[in-house]
């Protein structure tokens, strides 16, 4: 690869909530710097500084767009396109305004949530690299994720026959099932997990969305074809977006075009979608604790503590997840950070 080829698409219109109270609508999950000094954004934007990748298009919620260019500038990864939804759709209209954007015709779209880890970037690029071909040649290409558990929160992929060298045919999409399945799936060595990571044309994408989700791309072509220009910004017409269908990627396209291949992949994946999970993935002390910012911990083993401001202190605790963000203190025990979004739900009341 030794041209620009593909370009990266990245989603970054999440609100995080599960992160809270350092993840919030103002400044959710992929601004933050949870894992590493960079962001979240910041990081996945990185792994397509490479010859082979165009600058990225960024879909995202139009509050953030200052944020975005900033941390996308101070990396020299300046956006081609930053397209400002006008209201939330989900993934499958917010690509077909990034298939538009990038010409609507032949050129390799890499899509990619905001706010994923990927520690393998070297397998991330290989799996790339095996789905191009297909790709070239009108397949729509998901990346499946090596599961080593029985998740039921995740969608999960059956991998069928092989098409190519490390490639192989969907046989079919399983939506976050229920444990007795999920742990025969993961025994059957025949699944994977779906990561959201998908390669594909953005005329190919285009004509399967015409096909299965006709309103949805007459109402994104119209939002764009009306849509406000400023510098690289983009804002689409917020009557025409409005109008589109909320639906995501799979379930409008992916699980019902015919030519649908999945590249299974190891590479580090996490989606981060709790602090249980930033526990799992962080650097832990000699006690098993994970901590960041002002925090002392005496007899104290596998907890979680972040802290951006307030000084936290801690003595003869275990397994605890405590994070402190402005004015706001979040503590549970571990095993039950997904429970976060009650507390949203209450708050909101």
């Amino acid at each position: 690869m030794t041209s620009p080829i593909i370009v990266p698409v990245i989603l970054s219109g999440g609100s995080g909530t599960r992160l809270w109270p350092m993840s919030t609508p103002a400044k959710p999950k992929q601004m933050l710097a949870l894992t590493a000094d960079a962001t979240m954004l910041q990081l996945t934007a990185t792994r397509t500084m490479r010859e082979a990748f165009e600058a990225p298009i960024v879909v995202a919620n139009a509050r953030h767009a200052d944020m975005i260019e900033a941390q996308l500038d101070a990396i020299g990864a300046s956006p081609q396109a930053l397209i400002l939804e006008p209201a939330g759709r989900n993934t499958a209209p917010a690509i077909a305004l990034a298939a538009l954007a990038a010409g609507a015709g032949d050129k390799a779209l890499l899509v990619m949530p905001s706010d994923h880890v990927i520690e393998d970037v070297d397998a991330f690029h290989a799996a790339v690299a095996l789905a191009l071909p297909l790709v070239e040649q009108g397949w729509l290409v998901t990346f499946g994720i090596a599961p080593d558990a029985p998740e039921t929160g995740y969608g999960w992929i059956h991998v069928g026959a092989a098409l190519a060298d490390g490639v192989h045919q969907v046989a079919q999409f399983v939506e976050k099932p229920p444990l007795d399945r999920a742990e025969a799936m993961l025994a059957s060595g025949d699944y994977a997990w779906n990561g959201g990571i998908f390669l594909f044309r953005a005329d190919c994408y285009l004509e399967a969305l015409g096909t299965y989700e006709p309103a949805m791309g007459a109402a994104c072509g119209a939002a764009m074809a009306a849509a406000l220009r400023d510098g690289a910004r983009i804002l689409p017409d917020a009557a025409a977006f409005e109008a589109s269908p909320s639906e995501s990627i799979d379930y409008a396209v992916m699980e019902r075009a015919a030519r649908v291949a999945v590249v299974p992949v190891a590479m580090g994946w996490n989606d981060l979608g709790s602090w249980d999970a930033l526990h799992a993935i962080s650097d832990r002390d000699l006690a098993g604790n994970a901590h960041s910012g002002e925090v002392l911990a005496i007899d104290t083993q596998h907890c979680l503590v972040r802290t951006d401001g307030v000084r936290l202190r801690l003595v003869g605790v275990k397994d605890l997840i405590v994070v402190a963000s402005g004015d706001d203190v979040l503590i549970l025990p571990r095993g039950r950070s997904q429970e976060v979004k009650k507390l949203i739900e209450a708050m909101k009341a």
